[in-house]
């Protein structure tokens, strides 16, 4: 990014570093493991400063609240404080990239950004494959075709994918390579968008034809700006996808991001600690209640072929 001309970076983490991050992430080296590992957003934008001084880094040790994840009485005031300081660092900053071990973890931040009107890009990994995609904006702001969030596909809110799971079913297991592919292309992807005159309201391409070209006005100066990018590095290849937006998402839907903006941290705690309460906000639980009479209406033959021959 600094290769850009990026000169203000903020790194938020609540973890330390340890022995696995060095071979597979820059800013880290091995004596950054040491007694118990430090901690890996300070460590990380102290390594940047040393990369290239011109650059204002700074780390900031944050908790993020995630569905799922109930927050008892006794904590209620550092996760107010937690979000608190989430929403002013938003307020300072362009682009927020969200690249958490976890589904539920990028709940909040992409809430925020929708409602705040942020460039959000995403990076998921899984063990040879990884997506990077950039999120739509808010209903009121979109210019077009609004682009899906990295919750439009889901027809469940985000819930607890940690408690009770294995090593590798909580925390990816990647080839190592994995990241440093993921990041670059979710820089470069930043870069396009940023570059393109319509901006965050950038349209994503057409599917294409081998050999067609992509119409006009879906280009900016470095080329195309994808919705979503799939890379599978078995097959050495990347697939473009666009996905619509969903009006019943729990990321960016108008429903979601109003009980946000007019409820505040009142909302999001019910967000936290009630399961089914995102599901009741954006209608997904009567979606399920027509999915089942649609089932109940339909006419089973159950006649299973017992005739002679």
């Amino acid at each position: 990014m600094p290769g850009w001309g990026v000169r203000k970076i903020t790194f938020v983490d609540s973890a330390r570093v340890s022995f696995s991050n060095p071979v597979r992430q820059p800013l880290f080296e091995f004596d950054d493991c040491l007694n118990g590992g430090k901690p890996k957003a300070a460590c990380a934008a102290e390594r940047l400063k040393k990369i290239f001084p011109g650059v204002n880094s700074s780390g900031h040790i944050l908790s993020i609240p995630m569905p799922g994840h109930p927050i008892p009485p006794a904590s209620f005031e550092q996760a107010k404080k937690d979000v608190a300081t989430l929403e002013k660092l938003m307020d300072e900053h362009d682009v927020v990239f969200l690249l958490m071990d976890s589904r539920e973890s990028r709940w909040l931040p992409t809430v925020m950004g929708a409602a705040k009107g942020k460039v959000v890009m995403n990076a998921a990994l899984g063990f040879d494959t990884f997506l990077v995609m950039r999120h739509g904006v808010r209903p009121s702001l979109a210019k077009g075709d609004r682009l899906g969030c990295y919750y439009c596909n889901d027809i469940v809110a985000p819930a607890d994918s940690l408690t009770d799971r294995t090593l590798d079913q909580m925390c990816t297991v990647t080839r190592p390579g994995l990241a440093s592919i993921a990041a670059s292309t979710a820089v470069e992807l930043l870069v396009s968008l940023l570059q393109h005159p319509d901006g965050i309201n950038a349209p994503a391409p057409p599917p294409q034809t081998q050999g067609s070209e992509p119409p006009q006005g879906s280009e900016g100066v470095l080329g195309i700006v994808p919705h979503q990018l799939r890379g599978f590095l078995a097959q050495f290849r990347n697939m473009p996808i666009t996905g619509a937006a969903y009006d019943r998402c729990t990321g960016c839907s108008e429903t979601v991001i109003k009980a946000y903006e007019t409820q505040g941290f009142e909302m999001l705690l019910k967000a936290f600690n009630e399961q089914k309460f995102l599901e009741e906000l954006t209608g997904l639980d009567k979606l399920y209640d027509e999915g089942e009479a649609a089932l109940e209406a339909v006419g089973w033959n159950d006649d299973e072929g017992e005739d002679d021959f």
